[in-house]
């Protein structure tokens, strides 16, 4: 059964799975819908979930929405004396890591909280498979790198 949001509109996994698709809201919507996840779309017009205590935004950038970033907000955050070991860890992290990029961000009350992102270029379009283990490995790689930091010493819950 279609969402409402989406009840008037086709649905987007039909038609041939070996066909490349457009990169849409839509289409990233049902794709995350058809494995069971909740998201909703905020106020800006993006989708977002929850796992765990971490919120994950599934956002589309580039000129012509091409780019996929699924993009991880780790709950723990940290007060701006956890900054220089927040960046040591994300360095690291980076280093290791393949995926998510980890960085930090320091909000306007002098909070931080760890980041990651998954970026992929879709400008040729992608099939409901492919947009599947993308979207997977963006949630997996994402829900890793916050229970990481939910570790470090120094973080309060988000």
């Amino acid at each position: 059964m279609a969402s409402p949001a989406f009840a008037d509109r086709p649905d987007p996994l039909a038609g041939d799975p070996q066909a490349l698709r457009p990169l849409t809201a839509e289409l990233v919507a049902a794709v995350l819908r058809n494995r069971g996840y909740v998201v909703v779309t905020d106020e800006d017009g993006d989708l977002l979930g929850r796992w765990d205590d971490s919120l994950i935004w599934f956002l589309r950038q580039g000129a012509l929405g091409e780019l996929l970033q699924v993009r991880t907000l780790a709950a723990p955050t940290f007060g701006i004396e956890h900054v220089p070991a927040l960046y040591a860890f994300c360095n690291a992290w980076n280093r290791d890591r393949l995926w998510p990029k980890a960085f930090v961000h320091v909000d306007d009350d002098g909070r931080a909280q760890v980041c990651g992102e998954v970026i992929t270029d879709l400008e040729r379009g992608v099939t409901p498979h492919q947009l599947d283990q993308l979207l997977d490995r963006g949630i997996t790689t994402g829900c890793q790198l916050a229970a990481a930091v939910g570790l470090l010493p120094g973080g309060t819950p988000g």
